[in-house]
């Protein structure tokens, strides 16, 4: 299993993903610093040195022994046709024993949200839990106002399970997130959450 993890590469109709490496850098830099606006909104507040390249260094190499440890898989979104970084995506906290469950969590740069990608990627990285790191959940939370992130959950698969108080920081405050849920055998049906 480790092995085999350490070169996860995942194709889908459009897009390559794959681990970070060092010469991302610069389009990595160039695209969060592009889209910040549209993602501060939904992001923990960025770390002052957050668009440095030693803190750039230090996630690729988290990524590499993420992967390795099989505590997570952290993937960047590459369009195929002329490998553009388009975002990221991250199956983390992944536990093992009778939970077999992950967390998702993922951004799209500004230039390329509503495009579909996203939903690609959630479906991808999904199928990839389940079937090759053979787990039977993957869980994945948003803010109750981003309808852009509850539509793409829910085009892809999720279900919605409830809300958490205080989940997480973002954007320097503790926000309530709505919790949603994919199951390898899902017999729940589908939801009409308004």
């Amino acid at each position: 299993m480790f092995a085999r993890a350490r070169k996860v590469r995942i194709e889908t109709e459009r897009m390559t993903l794959r681990p970070p490496t060092h010469s991302d850098f610069r389009h990595w830099v160039d695209l969060r610093r592009e889209s910040r606006q549209f993602l501060t909104p939904w992001e923990p507040t960025w770390a002052a040195d957050h668009l440095t390249r030693r803190a750039f260094t230090n996630r690729v190499y988290w990524a590499g022994r993420s992967i390795s440890a099989d505590s997570a898989v952290p993937l960047f979104l590459f369009q195929r046709s002329d490998q553009r970084l388009l975002g990221a995506i991250t199956l983390d906290n992944i536990r093992r024993g009778p939970a077999q469950a992950g967390t998702l969590g993922y951004w799209i740069g500004e230039p390329f949200a509503r495009q579909g990608y996203m939903r690609e990627a959630i479906i991808a990285i999904t199928h990839y839990g389940f079937e090759t790191l053979d787990l039977s959940r993957v869980e994945a939370a948003c803010l109750p106002e981003n309808t852009a992130s509850r539509g793409v959950l829910e085009k892809s698969g999720f279900k919605y399970e409830g809300v958490a108080q205080s989940y997480l920081q973002i954007n320097g405050r503790w926000r309530n997130h709505v919790l949603y849920a994919s199951l390898r055998t899902d017999r729940r049906g589908k939801t009409d959450v308004g």
